[in-house]
């Protein structure tokens, strides 16, 4: 019997082959490959189409006509496709006609481990196809399901992954600008501060001359940049609060307010948990441990043993927040049941601080998970006073 926490490794719902429309599409930017399992019909059709969802509607229409003419009923049209680009967009269209569609997670498919495969849309739509069977008749192991979130569970992740965005942009332009500065020998000027662009001109390198012209005119241009990265970061961070104490009933919003109660949570990583995360509805914890992609990666054969590390098979960006926290909170959570655990077994084993950190990151999502669903505050944990 499947485990509850690998509901998206097998489909719960009875397969019956002679009754159901199989379709795999593998997709592209110019083109989608259509490949079908028609009941009653010995071919496997193929078929390249332009990437129209109402094209590929007709389609599968066109290959139910085609199995009810050789004599059997279709009562179910099952499609999936692997995420990408395109996103979950075309399984919401599907759903809403009638449609079974489904999500498949890239990395689950197996491919051939040949050191030179062959790898074209034809084989790919093949293995899609083999491994959504085997899902579909409840056989675990074949492929895993992406949940398929609606398009406002969606959008409410885009303004805190925008910000990520700014924040790594206005790195990248405060680091060109001292690249530019040390070029010609100046180590006394903060390009960041606020009248930095008036005082500029007056900037006079080791040499006691002023920065060359076109120097002067890059810093310039990456100063207006900066200002403007700035200004869309605020109105990002402004709008957030204002959308929180707009609507503080909200449960998104209720499980950030949690979060934020914790002493040394911050309302940016709070919202990035909660809305990239803590919001799912996991079966328990292992299902919490494994989104986060903080699962170990055994390597056992024969006499053989030994931890490749992470499976980093989960959200990259849930674990990259969790490893910092983790960090962050044995500084302000000293007096908490997992920095106590964490402390005991790294105070006598040598170079064990990062590789048990993750540990310690994996117990802390699993209890901050409990937190927001249960109540339940993680043992040890101070909170801030409720406003």
């Amino acid at each position: 019997m499947q485990k509850p926490h690998d509901d998206s490794k097998m489909c719960l719902a009875a397969f019956e082959q002679d009754r159901t429309l199989v379709v795999v599409v593998e997709m592209s930017l110019s083109s989608w490959l259509v490949a079908g399992l028609i009941p009653g019909v010995s071919r496997e059709p193929l078929k390249k189409i332009n990437p129209d969802p109402e094209r590929l509607l007709q389609l599968l229409y066109r290959w139910r006509d085609e199995a009810v003419a050789a004599g059997s009923k279709i009562n179910r049209i099952a499609v999936a496709y692997e995420t990408g680009r395109d996103g979950f967009w075309l399984a919401r269209w599907l759903r809403n006609r009638g449609i079974d569609a489904h999500v498949i997670h890239a990395t689950s498919v197996a491919i051939s481990r040949e050191h030179r495969r062959a790898k074209t849309d034809r084989i790919d739509t093949a293995m899609l196809r083999r491994g959504f069977l085997g899902w579909l008749r409840g056989e675990p192991g074949h492929c895993s399901m992406a949940v398929v979130p609606s398009v406002a569970e969606e959008d409410a992740k885009r303004p805190h992954r925008e910000r990520d965005t700014l924040i790594h942009e206005r790195t990248s332009i405060v680091n060109r600008m001292k690249s530019i500065l040390i070029q010609f020998g100046v180590r006394n000027f903060n390009p960041v501060l606020r009248k930095a662009n008036e005082k500029l001109d007056a900037v006079r390198t080791p040499e006691g001359i002023p920065l060359p012209a076109n120097a002067v005119a890059a810093l310039r241009r990456l100063m207006d940049r900066l200002r403007v990265i700035k200004e869309q970061v605020k109105a990002i961070e402004q709008t957030r609060l204002q959308r929180m104490q707009r609507n503080p009933a909200d449960r998104m919003n209720a499980m950030v307010f949690l979060l934020v109660r914790i002493i040394g949570m911050g309302v940016e990583t709070a919202e990035q948990l909660v809305r990239e995360m803590l919001f799912r509805n996991f079966h328990d914890r292992k299902a919490v441990a494994r989104y986060a992609g903080l699962t170990g990666s055994p390597d056992e054969s024969g006499s053989k043993r030994r931890e490749k590390g992470l499976s980093r098979s989960g959200n990259g960006r849930v674990r990259n927040i969790l490893i910092q926290l983790s960090w962050r909170m044995l500084q302000f959570q000293p007096d908490s049941g997992l920095v106590i655990w964490y402390k005991k077994r790294t105070e006598s084993a040598r170079g064990s601080r990062k590789p048990m950190i993750v540990a310690l990151a994996r117990k802390l999502i699993i209890a901050l998970w409990r937190y927001v669903n249960t109540g339940v505050v993680p043992e040890g944990f101070e909170l801030r006073s409720a406003a």
